[in-house]
This record gives C-alpha cells, sequence and structure tokens, in this order.
C-alpha cells in the first residue's frame, strides 16, 4: 500500500514549505486505525512531515533526484488526535544540508494545536547512481514528480514555480 499524504502544496520559500493534508473518513487505514475512533495513525502523520520536506527538497534542487527517502526521525513528539474533517497544516524548514543529507524540522498543527513534530533526515539520489541501467526510470520518476507538483501546488506545467 503507497500513500500520498500530501494533499496540497500552499507555500514554498527557499528553505521553507508549507503543505495540507485533509482527512477524511473514507481514508481506507482508518477502518483499521480504532475503528470506533477513527484518527490518523503516528507513523502517517510522521510520513506526511516526510513527504512534505520530501517536496521541499524536490522543489529546491530543481527535481534533481528521482528517490528522497526517510534516513532518520529524531524527537518525535506527538499531541493532539486527527480526526476525519480536520486538516493538518503542516510546515517543514530546512536546517541543514550535507551532500545527498538534509536535516530538516517539521510540525503538523490542527487549528493552531501541535498534533506532531519532529526533526527528519531525508537522503536524495537517483537509482542510476546505483544501477546506470535504470536512467530511464529516474527520468520516468522525475516527470511524475514535476507532474504531481503541479497539481498539489495548483500550477499550470508551464508556471511551475521553482526555488533556487
Amino acid at each position: 500500500m503507497r500513500f500520498n499524504l500530501v494533499d496540497q502544496i500552499t507555500e514554498v520559500e527557499a528553505q521553507r514549505i508549507r503543505a495540507v493534508k485533509n482527512l477524511t473518513l473514507g481514508e481506507e487505514y482508518l477502518a483499521d486505525h480504532f475503528p470506533s475512533f477513527p484518527v490518523m495513525p503516528g507513523v502517517l502523520m510522521l510520513q506526511t512531515l516526510a513527504e512534505a520536506g520530501a517536496w521541499l527538497l524536490r522543489i529546491s534542487d530543481d527535481f534533481k533526484y528521482s528517490m528522497i527517502v526517510l534516513r532518520e526521525a529524531k524527537n518525535v513528539k506527538f499531541g493532539h488526535f486527527v480526526e476525519p474533517g480536520r486538516q493538518l497544516l503542516v510546515t517543514v524548514e530546512a536546517t541543514e544540508r550535507s551532500g545527498n543529507l538534509a536535516t530538516l524540522k517539521g510540525k503538523g498543527e490542527i487549528e493552531g494545536n501541535q498534533a506532531v513534530s519532529a526533526r527528519l533526515v531525508l537522503e536524495s539520489y537517483n537509482l542510476r547512481d546505483r544501477d546506470p541501467a535504470l536512467e530511464s526510470t529516474d527520468a520516468k520518476l522525475i516527470a511524475h514528480w514535476r507532474d504531481l507538483y503541479c497539481l498539489l501546488a495548483g500550477l499550470k506545467k508551464t508556471e511551475q514555480k521553482l526555488v533556487h
């Protein structure tokens, strides 16, 4: 099962991104996660921060890498539950870059109340770096990420606002 948890990218700056996750009762994982008290699992709140951080890196690197993965999550704290019908407002800021690793701090809030916060380390790479035969796969993934960014940010493909 694969999730795309960021529903909208609302703001991008050089070192920060803001995004939204709208939780609906139709989310398939809610059927199993406390069926009588449906709430977004903590690990998926953390994944939403990681996805927003990956978008920040993609945009700031002009979609240079096909893969961005979570390497480490530190100081993870959970506050309020995210229930169906609520919006998780996510803010992620880049704090350090070293080679292909980026350290970020992120938080998710509901109506001003913190639901999740963490420090994340994400790694960026291309599949061709590990297997040159995968260069065409990198190109397809990068094109996919560019198209999805336009959709999430409400842009036409010709209007991509990339941050440098």
